[in-house]
């Protein structure tokens, strides 16, 4: 059993454990259900837009604990103060120590740019969910859903309000996607069944993206010369998470990353 196939198993089991508990009714009650989302596609497209979609990750299952020192509140603030376009906020608990109350609490500093749900997506409650908790932009990762979940849950978060990164890695995954044209298409650049990293799935992947839609590149951007030289490949959004969270202040080095960027 892969990484992934085994995070997914797990995931299912604890998702239908939390639709046991807690109704939607409840969900859709929540103060956050009101609010209008922010668009993630307008802050990464805006002029001067620095594309960085910022992480916070306490851990992966790859690289074990990478920062469990510092608070949601002083990364976020660090990463506001850094000018990102987005922030990227982990909530799966069991595989990368992250928790539903971080993106809370960082929703409460940051009313001005876009968060994203970094959680792997497996039905349509944790969609609901997601705008309960005060998310605008949910992840659905091609490889662990059919083309048509990815139909179906992309509709649902679109009815919702929330916008979509769609995750692939390879062709395969991208061919599950119907309709390329103006979504925003995330090629991570590391292979979910195995964890290892090789950008060249970025570049190779670029040119079956259509100009219409946003291109985002994830995992293994290291050095703001990385940044420069994927721009040229048409990508306007930039997720990283480890390269800032292993420093012992977070925002800082995201400031300096993002002051490098030619």
């Amino acid at each position: 059993m892969t990484i992934l196939e085994k995070i997914i198993n797990f995931k299912r089991q604890e998702v239908a454990k939390i639709k046991a508990a807690v109704p939607v009714k409840k969900l859709v009650e929540s103060p956050s259900f009101k609010r209008t989302p922010i668009s993630l596609k307008a802050s990464l497209t805006e002029k001067g837009s620095t594309g960085i979609i910022a992480e916070f990750k306490r851990q992966s299952p790859s690289k074990g604990v990478i920062n469990d020192q510092v608070s949601v509140t002083e990364v976020t603030n660090g990463y506001l103060d850094a000018n990102v376009a987005a922030q990227s906020i982990l909530t799966d608990t069991s595989f990368f120590g992250g928790t539903m109350a971080d993106l809370m609490e960082a929703r409460t500093i940051n009313n001005i740019k876009p968060i994203l749900r970094k959680d792997f997506v497996v039905d349509g409650f944790q969609i609901v969910e997601a705008k309960a908790i005060g998310a605008d932009v949910i992840l659905l990762i091609a490889a662990c859903l059919t083309a048509e979940e990815i139909k179906n849950y992309g509709q649902l978060a679109n009815d919702l309000g929330l916008e979509v990164l769609y995750e692939v890695h390879n062709q395969q995954d991208l061919d599950k996607i119907s309709d390329l044209d103006n979504k925003i298409i995330g090629i991570n650049n590391r292979d979910l069944k195995t964890f290892k990293v090789d950008l060249e799935h970025s570049i190779n992947l670029a040119n079956q993206i259509p100009s219409s839609a946003i291109k985002v590149s994830e995992s293994g951007i290291s050095n703001p010369r990385i940044v420069t030289g994927l721009k040229e490949y048409g990508f306007q959004g930039f997720l990283i998470g480890e390269n800032f969270m292993k420093e012992e202040n977070p925002g800082e080095a995201c400031l300096d990353f993002i002051n490098q960027i030619c």
